[in-house]
């Protein structure tokens, strides 16, 4: 559309700097503040850390707290119809069998363990952070503390990690704080590159399995630890945005105590096994190997898969413990000769075994994400004459083999590999 696009952008969208970790979302400005708070009708929370492995004290802000702070702004905006709070369907933790679009109430655990408070977890977070800093302890050391914290009080409630844990958090405040507005909770499953808009194949950034790819690709992966039949829940992206806009379309203005939940995945309609996906990637890299920066091609063989964790720490254990333990010996026969050897090995290892522990739940995951809720939409969408050729959000329609050789490895390829 060249200069006429940059020209209908330019009428129709204003950006605003802000922070939804601030009270106002960090918007200063009186006259813009009123202006926002009289004009906005829809506002759609996408802001978080989506990191497994985050500071405690910053996941809590941004997806906890920021999502309490969307709100209250949400309820100071006079014309406001409907907010979407997108969330993500791993709040389920690591439930088996078919997982329900079902809420969460302030003080919900998915252990049973009593007593989460989520203002009190603030106040844990805070104090531990303030100790740390009493004590001099460095930049480092803080942020490896306060990451452990995030797994440890995680854990605790028995969600796998600190993005889950404190997305499920954001989920109770905004059910508890809303009031009669009317809020959508959008629960994507792993988000994959686009389907057909802008076009095929379109991705920013590395998402869960698609770091295994990069790997895989690089010729860096050569095993693999997980169950090979499980289901991958995937969804390009550009479904979970339309999904997005049907629901708000449907729901603005519908003032109700309830609040629709919509998990958008394919793991129902349409599921992929993993064997597809390493089917396919070793396929797509043989016909087009990656050329490394010595501008050789890089050349990928099948991955060695391992059912599981025993099975996995025994190849582990042989290819590198052993290894490490014989470069300790000779470090205390020669006079720490191999020092930089042994610590750079001694930090991959335990790098490795530390996303192996963060990510053993992924690995092996037996949940289906119902999409009741979601394929109701898909019927309203319909009978109410929307476009839905052009809001198109069935992962039915998907061929996940030509899907992943033509759209998903070309574009990570194109815009993901360095």
């Amino acid at each position: 559309m060249g200069t006429n696009f940059s020209c209908f952008l330019q009428e129709k969208v204003k950006v605003v700097a802000g922070d939804i970790t601030f009270d106002d979302l960090g918007i200063k400005d009186s006259d813009l503040k009123e202006e926002l708070l009289k004009e906005v009708d829809v506002i759609v929370n996408l802001a978080a850390t989506t990191n497994f492995d985050e500071r405690y004290d910053v996941s809590l802000h941004l997806n906890t707290f920021g999502a309490k702070n969307v709100i209250d702004f949400a309820k100071r905006c006079t014309n406001i119809k409907v907010i979407i709070q997108v969330s993500t369907a791993y709040v389920s933790g690591e439930r088996v069998g078919l997982i329900l679009e079902d809420p969460y109430r302030i003080g919900d655990t998915l252990n049973g363990v009593a007593g989460l408070d989520i203002e009190a977890e603030k106040k844990l977070a805070q104090q531990k952070l303030n100790e740390l800093r009493a004590e001099g302890a460095s930049d480092e050391s803080i942020k490896l503390t306060m990451k452990d914290m995030g797994i440890e009080r995680s854990r605790n409630f028995g969600w796998p990690n600190v993005y889950v844990f404190t997305k499920a958090l954001g989920e109770m405040m905004m059910l508890d704080l809303k009031g009669d507005i009317p809020l959508v909770i959008v629960r994507p499953t792993i988000v994959s590159s686009t389907y057909k808009e802008p076009f095929p194949g379109w991705v920013e950034g590395i998402r869960t399995i698609d770091s295994l790819v990069v790997g895989y690709g690089k010729g860096k992966l050569q095993c693999f630890l997980g169950d090979p039949t499980s289901v991958v829940d995937v969804i390009p992206a550009d479904m979970v945005v339309n999904a997005m806009i049907v629901a708000m379309v449907v729901h603005a203005n519908q003032r109700s105590a309830e609040t629709p939940i919509y998990q958008v995945g394919s793991s129902v309609r349409n599921p992929v096994r993993l064997t597809l996906i390493q089917d396919v990637a070793h396929r797509y890299f043989v016909k087009h190997p990656w050329i490394n920066k010595d501008g050789h091609p890089v050349i990928v063989g099948k991955v060695k898969v391992y059912g599981s964790i025993s099975s996995f720490h025994r190849y582990i254990t042989l290819k590198y413990l052993l290894p490490l333990k014989g470069l300790e010996l000779a470090n205390t026969t020669f006079c720490q000769i191999f020092r930089g050897t042994y610590m750079d090995l001694s930090r991959k290892i335990n790098f490795m075994l530390r996303l192996i522990d963060i990510y053993r739940p992924y690995l092996f995951f037996k949940g289906i994400y119902d999409d009741i809720n979601t394929h109701k939409l898909r019927i309203e969408a319909a009978e109410s004459r929307m476009e839905t050729d052009v809001f198109y959000f069935d992962p039915k329609v998907i061929n996940w083999e030509d899907y992943f050789m033509y759209a998903h490895l070309p574009g990570l390829v194109r815009y993901v590999f360095k």
